[in-house]
């Protein structure tokens, strides 16, 4: 008999874990302490042998079951817990960092998170598909899966220090995002510069920030948000609105659930739709500050960036640029454009465009569907600033809110980012991305080398 099999709470005792929540809570720390102590005594996981690799991967699966069944049970009493009773918005970082406390063995610490940040993603014990499991069945939740959404909706604390110095001078540069204001248009640039506005757990916090500037500030009237000049060997002196996740950072195992995955949908991207949740701008008529957006696509806008394209209330294009989404080239889940894409362009071309890949060039007719505008480069300067000036204005700001509460209701979203929570976490990790991670690393390797 193996070790696991001899631990407390194998998997045939899930009933420990659906007892009452003091007894379960107890019954799952002591399965994942001891699947943890098998886990140090088996090594490091790139240096276990296939027989050890089958017992942990054994053990971490009986557990994760456990944890499972410990959230399907108990969900909203732990929510409750965590959040005294829904009266403390707490955003993922804190909610995942409090679960760990309240509840150890439930989610990784961060002790755990730390020993796994610096490895390769193959090289990973796989800790943050539990976070999957953690949020998935939180945001399952309507009572907490809403409240989550609502904390996700506050300003961050960068853009409340920020915002009095942007409020008098218009204007704000971060590390990846810089911010003007030009009469009541605020304009976002991104200016990752060497890497195309591929986006990393920097660029999401960034972005959250500069969002969260433009609409507490009380002097803007409509976002624009545009890539940078580059200086990329490939694109330099040119724009360039985004090339998607970055993958270096993916391949190395620096790409966050929490801080990137997640987040960034929860975060930047919601508030894009929904606003950001201020009482201190807000009253009895709406409890979030929203602005128009518009968004200007030079060369392309590949992965998040066509991603960003479904929020947008309007979107030009330069007539060189292409939209494209090759997540499920790079094996993992484009975010919410599932959810999203299809009502943009229907079920079909939205499957081609995901499954298989198919790049949308702003000239071809189908790109009438993502792109409202398209420009010769020389012009595209002077069509955004009419664009921006035509959504100015009360009427269009309530008809806005209208749509996106009838294209895209909030249990929804809700609903789809449980699920989006548990799967991405578990692609960051299946067979076939850790074997294009280790063939991307012996890549880099072999080129790091010829390099020298």
């Amino acid at each position: 008999m193996t070790i696991h099999e001899n631990r407390p709470g194998a998997s045939g005792d899930v009933h420990a874990v659906t007892a009452n929540l003091e007894s379960a809570r107890h019954s799952l720390t002591a399965a994942a302490a001891a699947t943890d102590d098998l886990l140090t005594r088996l090594g490091e996981p790139s240096a276990r042998s296939p027989r050890q690799r089958a017992e942990a991967a054994a053990a971490i699966d009986a557990t994760r079951a456990l944890r499972v069944a410990f959230m399907d049970t108990h969900a909203e009493a732990v929510y409750a817990e965590l959040t005294d009773n829904r009266t403390r918005l707490l955003r993922l970082d804190e909610l995942a960092r409090a679960a760990a406390s309240h509840f150890p063995g439930l989610v990784p610490t961060e002790k755990q998170l730390a020993s796994e940040r610096d490895r390769p993603q193959a090289h990973k014990e796989g800790h943050e598909i539990d976070q999957g499991v953690f949020f998935s069945r939180v945001l399952r939740s309507p009572s907490a899966g809403s409240h989550l959404l609502d904390a996700m909706l506050r300003p961050t604390p960068d853009a409340l220090d920020l915002l009095p110095e942007f409020t008098e001078t218009g204007k704000a540069e971060l590390r990846s995002v810089t911010l003007e204001r030009i009469g009541a248009v605020t304009h976002l640039t991104m200016c990752r510069d060497d890497s195309l506005n591929a986006e990393d757990n920097q660029q999401v916090s960034d972005m959250e920030t500069a969002v969260d500037l433009v609409l507490l500030d009380t002097a803007t009237e409509v976002g624009v948000l545009r890539g940078g000049v580059m200086s990329h060997p490939r694109y330099r002196g040119r724009r360039v609105f985004s090339a998607g996740i970055n993958l270096k950072s993916l391949h190395g195992g620096e790409i966050s659930l929490v801080d990137f995955l997640l987040r960034r949908e929860l975060g930047y991207l919601h508030k894009l739709v929904r606003g950001v949740v201020w009482k201190g701008a807000a009253d009895w008529r709406r409890s979030t500050v929203d602005k128009p957006w518009v968004a200007a696509v030079d060369s392309f806008a590949i992965g998040g960036g066509a991603q960003l394209l479904l929020l947008f209330d309007h979107v030009l294009a330069a007539s060189d640029a292409y939209v494209s989404l090759p997540a499920a080239q790079e094996g993992i889940i484009p975010g919410v454009a599932n959810f999203r894409l299809t009502r943009s362009v229907g079920p079909r071309l939205a499957r081609q465009i995901i499954l298989e890949g198919r790049r949308i060039h702003a000239s071809e007719p189908s790109a009438r569907l993502l792109i409202d505008e398209v420009h010769e480069p020389a012009v595209l300067d002077a069509a955004v600033e009419k664009s921006a000036e035509r959504l100015r204005g009360s009427a269009v700001l309530a008809n806005r809110r209208m749509l996106n509460f009838a294209e895209e209701p909030i249990d929804q979203f809700r609903s789809y980012m449980a699920e989006f929570a548990l799967n991405q976490a578990l692609r960051l990790y299946d067979a076939d991305v850790l074997d294009k991670v280790s063939r991307f690393s012996v890549a880099a390797a072999t080129k790091a080398g010829t390099a020298r």
